[in-house]
């Protein structure tokens, strides 16, 4: 079945991260993506995360194809204006990509390119909207095609934000655009999230919880310093520091992070960062 499938059978569904070389090797990707291949419902190929130069998400979305694993392609504002994003959008359902995840990307500032000239034509919302016109039959001009989408929509959400208010209203926003799944923001305030996903039922949008493996207590503090959105509580940074091995500390509250999304919510969102072979283990542990 497939990821919209498994979401509108009520199946507790889970998907995972896999990012793209920085290069044209690809081995270590299929690699990943073929120990992944019947334990997660599809893949997420990232697009220049953290604003650095990798592999095209489009490209490594159809190399999942090929090796039998839905792909979840995402597409950022970062880089493209609206005739670059309608064009490789199209081109992403013309090679058989049927799900897709619109972001709006990190600033070029924090790459490995900071030269370079962030587009920023659209937001997130109006992605959103465009890949829905692009679903109508119509482009962003209002000009028939030949030949519609009908992608698969998602978008993302961070329950934890501080202040709350600004992303809910782009929540809601996302939803009047059509979006019709969430892969929230790392989520360690479970009580929290609970509330935020039970208001969120009402809306007829499926919510992936998602899981960020921690991999050490330095990695912990350096997410509460720098990535709005997401705060590890001080229980879990203790836990961390009071273990022989941190990575697989990192592992266990992930496990157990999954155990306690299947109890309410309609699925998970693994992120590994690099470390996508763990997903198995994290899994296996739930």
């Amino acid at each position: 079945m497939s990821l919209k499938e498994e979401l509108a059978s009520n199946r507790f569904v889970i998907t995972a991260e896999i990012c793209p070389p920085r290069g044209t090797d690809t081995s270590a990707f299929i690699e990943k993506a073929r120990l992944l291949k019947g334990r997660i419902t599809a893949a997420n190929v990232t697009d220049n995360q953290r604003a650095v130069m990798r592999l095209s998400s489009l490209a490594c979305s159809v190399l999942l194809l090929k090796e039998g694993v839905e792909p979840v392609f995402q597409m950022t504002c970062r880089d493209r204006n609206r005739i670059a994003l309608q064009s490789d959008i199209m081109g992403a359902w013309a090679l058989g990509v049927r799900n897709i995840l619109a972001l709006t990307g990190d600033h070029v500032c924090a790459g490995d390119h900071r030269e370079a000239k962030a587009v920023f034509d659209l937001d997130s919302v109006q992605l959103v909207g465009l890949i829905s016109t692009l679903n109508s039959g119509r482009n962003l001009n209002g000009v028939e095609l030949r030949g519609r989408t009908d992608f698969h929509v998602g978008a993302v959400v961070a329950p934890e934000a501080e202040p709350w208010e600004p992303e809910e209203i782009k929540f809601e926003k996302k939803v009047m655009a059509g979006a019709r799944f969430f892969q929230t923001q790392a989520i360690y305030d479970m009580e929290r999230f609970k509330r935020f996903f039970d208001g969120a039922g009402g809306r007829g949008v499926k919510i992936l919880g998602g899981i960020l493996l921690l991999k050490s207590a330095k990695m912990a503090r350096y997410l509460n310093d720098n990535v709005p959105g997401v705060t590890v509580p001080h229980a879990l940074i203790d836990e961390l520091e009071a273990s022989k091995d941190q990575l697989e500390a990192g592992i266990k509250i992930a496990s157990r992070q999954l155990r306690e999304l299947k109890t309410f919510c309609h699925g998970a969102h693994i992120m590994a960062i690099g470390l996508e072979e763990r997903v198995a283990r994290i899994i296996e542990g739930a």
